[in-house]
């Protein structure tokens, strides 16, 4: 029995759930080598900004017993050369693209999402709101809701209709359902979540950071729980929203986590550092554990695990008997 595993983000259709993570696949020149991008659900930029970015100093990178520590920073070449070199190698081989985008300011992300208004090959815009507000003491966009809701509508405001935009929020939060609703309502068409959580590592050798900017952002398999947490929330708020699980996904079943959660679509990050065929392997082990589970198509198991006990099984019981 084949399982359906096309998935929706507003009115787009991708032809399975599995995308990268923002930050991890660069623009998908590396990945091209490995596997032909147009089997990932779509594939996800890394951050764009408007000017270029040489990325934080070294040390940036360390890693830990469950994950990674990364302080990399928003390194890029900046709008200019995306839209002239690296957009258009994506849409002349039709590749499905979320461009993800960073900015220290709101009239920033404005202007980068004017930017890519008219640009071929925009499937969606993901914003990026793990950024700090250089006009606001340096403080995350994703912290707060009014913060982020603001970034959101002047994303909307300027982009396309039918490009849909998707808010990715932090879970360093008190409230993660509160600035999802917040994000929701200044225009987001779906949601992205989560972003790396801050951590630190001190080396016991040096007896300092391992990091030259002393914290970075943590993935890898230690942050699926908090992953699956915030999706759990999120989608209990606000069930007609597509979400994108990401965190520490490295197998299907991880995958299936998220989606049983309330995701639509799982994105793969750090595991393609060490397999860059993760994506490929995630999605083929998601399909046949539906298959094994009785699932005839993945929109019947998103968020499946909030219906009331014994739906789970009536479901598979009922698909059995066909």
């Amino acid at each position: 029995m084949s399982v359906d595993m096309r998935t929706f983000l507003g009115h787009v259709e991708l032809a399975n759930p599995i995308t990268t993570a923002a930050g991890c696949a660069a623009s998908g020149r590396e990945l091209a080598q490995f596997f032909d991008l147009h089997r990932l659900g779509a594939l996800v930029t890394r951050s764009i900004t408007m000017a270029p970015r040489a990325g934080r100093p070294t040390p940036r990178m360390a890693e830990t017993p469950a994950g990674l520590l990364n302080a990399v920073g928003l390194q890029g070449p900046g709008v200019d050369a995306f839209l002239e070199r690296e957009l258009p190698w994506l849409a002349q081989r039709g590749i499905k693209t979320i461009v993800s985008i960073g900015g220290g300011t709101v009239a920033e992300y404005a202007a980068l999402a004017r930017r890519l208004a008219d640009a071929p090959g925009v499937t969606a815009v993901e914003v990026n709101l793990s950024c700090p507000n250089i006009e606001d003491r340096g403080r995350v966009f994703a912290r707060e809701g009014g913060a982020a809701a603001e970034v959101i509508a002047s994303v909307r405001s300027v982009m396309r209709y039918d490009v849909p935009v998707i808010a990715k929020l932090a879970p360093d939060v008190a409230d993660i359902a509160a600035v999802a609703r917040a994000c929701v309502d200044a225009g987001a068409d779906a949601l992205s979540m989560i972003n790396n959580p801050l951590g630190m590592s001190i080396d016991t050798v040096t007896l300092k950071p391992a990091l030259a900017a002393v914290t970075g952002g943590l993935s890898g398999p230690a942050i699926l729980p908090l992953a699956v947490r915030c999706v759990w929330q999120v989608h209990s708020a606000l069930p007609g929203t597509p979400i994108i699980g990401v965190g520490g996904v490295m197998t299907g079943a991880d995958a299936f986590q998220l989606i049983l959660a309330g995701a639509c679509a799982v994105g793969v990050g750090t595991a393609l550092f060490h397999d860059p065929y993760a994506c490929l392997r995630i999605e083929r082990e998601l399909e046949d554990l539906l298959r094994a589970r009785g699932f005839q198509r993945l929109a019947d198991a998103v968020g499946l695990a909030h219906r009331p006990p014994g739906s789970a099984a009536r479901h598979l019981h009922e698909e059995s008997s066909l």
